[in-house]
């Protein structure tokens, strides 16, 4: 089943004295379940395909369709509740709020779609307890290593329930051994409950797992291989 449709996208950016084409004409789909790796060099345009499927940024031209919805003909209000309850996001830097506990981070989402105190307890404990963290769960940010506030990162975008997750370059800042326990989780999540997956990373270990590899560069699909 397709969830995400790409049409015809691109991305000008206008404010340097030559515009910059950084997503030039894609067309591509997803499909639920997938465990997909965007890869091309820096500057390839693969961060901002990412922020266009996460109505991070607006196309110049094209359409970004979820689950049959175009997300460019979304308010600016109307964006922000889609991908609130829509759009899981996992980035290189975890962007955990530091006088939170682990728990306090992965409910922060759920608070703001209003879920009842008892539900997101519950879940945010699950979530931790999928990614491994259970005996965790009291520590603020800076009593967990890397690898541990990437994991409470992503227990916080699976929290809420997504149709997807975007994850922008998760295993940058993290040692092999914690980019290794988190890729297994990751794909143990995408296999149990056929969460979807969708990577830009530089990181071999990542697109070794991948199932589906895109390759971008000058802002165009280069090449789309399903393993």
């Amino acid at each position: 089943m397709k969830i995400i449709e790409i049409k015809n996208l691109h991305k000008i950016y206008t404010e340097t004295a030559v515009p910059v084409k950084a997503v030039n004409g894609i067309d591509l789909s997803f499909d639920q379940g997938e465990f997909t790796a965007i890869v091309g060099p820096s500057g390839s345009g693969k961060t901002t395909f990412l922020n266009l499927i996460g109505g991070l940024d607006k196309p110049t031209d094209g359409e970004v369709i979820i689950d049959g919805i175009n997300i460019g003909s979304l308010s600016s209000k109307q964006v922000i509740d889609f991908r609130l309850r829509n759009i899981g996001f996992v980035f290189q830097a975890y962007n955990l709020i530091p006088v939170l506990t682990a728990k306090e981070n992965v409910e922060f989402i759920m608070q703001l779609q209003n879920q009842n105190k008892k539900e997101r307890e519950e879940r945010a404990i699950e979530m931790l307890k999928a990614v491994g963290l259970e005996e965790r769960i009291n520590n603020r940010p800076a009593k967990l290593s890397g690898g541990e506030q990437q994991r409470v990162a992503v227990a916080r975008a699976l929290a809420s329930k997504p149709k997807f997750i975007l994850a922008d370059e998760p295993t940058a800042n993290l040692d092999s051994v914690s980019t290794s326990n988190l890729l297994d989780i990751m794909q143990e999540l995408n296999k149990k409950e056929n969460i979807t997956f969708i990577f830009s990373t530089h990181d071999q270990r990542v697109v070794d797992k991948a199932r589906r590899i895109i390759t971008i560069d000058d802002g165009k699909v280069k090449s789309d291989v399903k393993i």
